[in-house]
């Protein structure tokens, strides 16, 4: 029998190497719970080490839902991604267990606990943007966006085509800025949202750390392996796979390529604080604490209804 019950979704979030899925083992120990992966990386096949996937081990008899459901040559749907996590929570509520939802994929994590609907596509407009990014590059796309919204032009970095295109294609589509479409929170699942951070010091010698075992793991090998990761333009992307194939083209050497993808995680990292830290209906909480899973659960206690 679980310790405490809790009559909803118990969401982990923070940022990357904070801690997280050690918390959640133990919440799901405690709590009689089930993990729903809220890492939009982890739901690519094959893609483990790089997104330091637990192993079958390390989930303790955990069962954790919505892993490796895509190829990596598709591109990312948090629309579809919604439909399978609510499907997986809806699941674990019904045969009376706790739904941990974990990660740090923070528009994931908002798809599934909040009314959530995403505006429609349009093929046309879609490839005609994809098409102009082909020639172009990403640059005059966010220059255009800024324009036209400028809230979310400062949101998307950049460099990130593929986001910057969907923003232009629901401007274009609505005729409202992207920033509109997107709802005031009103929650679908009654939930306590935990953050786990750190002191940056820490979590940034802990990114160096998690590097560095992903390189000695074998994370190029698992890179070489990935058929159809070349041409995914979600997965590709990925902190650590992007860097291990410029590694594997030549264009980086080992050291290289894990100083940048440290580097790169780091700046993640800011940015998820970023959108995290904004959230009123987080609690917060110390993962370097040694009554971290007794603080937690404190928090989910003095949630429940």
């Amino acid at each position: 029998m679980p310790l405490l019950p809790y009559p909803g979704v118990v969401a982990v979030v923070g940022p990357t190497a904070a801690g997280k899925s050690a918390l959640s083992i133990a919440l799901a120990h405690a709590l009689g719970g089930e993990v729903v992966n809220a890492d939009s990386m982890q739901l690519y096949r094959g893609m483990d080490i790089g997104t330091a996937k637990l192993t079958a081990d390390e989930r303790e008899g955990v069962a954790h839902h919505v892993l490796d459901v895509w190829e990596v040559s598709e591109p990312a749907s948090v629309a579809a991604y919604q439909e399978l996590a609510r499907a997986a929570v809806d699941d674990v509520l019904a045969r009376g267990r706790v739904p941990l939802l974990v990660g740090g994929s923070g528009l994931y994590l908002r798809a599934v606990l909040e009314e959530f609907k995403f505006p429609g596509t349009d093929p046309a407009i879609r490839e005609r943007l994809e098409r102009e990014l082909a020639a172009a590059g990403p640059a005059p796309l966010h220059a255009r966006l800024l324009t036209l919204d400028e809230p979310a032009a400062t949101k998307i970095l950049p460099s990130n085509g593929r986001r910057i295109v969907r923003a232009l294609e629901v401007i274009e589509l609505t005729g409202a800025p992207f920033t509109a479409a997107l709802p005031s929170p009103t929650p679908y699942y009654p939930s306590v949202q935990l953050g786990v951070d750190r002191e940056t010091e820490a979590l940034d010698r802990r990114i160096a750390e998690r590097v560095d075992l992903m390189w000695a793991a074998g994370l190029v090998d698992e890179v070489r392996g990935l058929d159809g990761l070349r041409e995914g333009r979600t997965a590709s992307r990925a902190l650590g796979y992007q860097q291990a194939l410029a590694q594997l083209d030549g264009e980086l050497t080992e050291e290289q390529a894990v100083e940048e993808t440290v580097r790169a995680t780091r700046r993640f990292v800011r940015r998820q604080r970023s959108w995290f830290r904004r959230d009123p209906r987080i609690t917060w909480l110390d993962g370097a604490s040694p009554t971290l899973t007794e603080d937690a659960l404190a928090a989910c206690a003095a949630a429940t209804p």
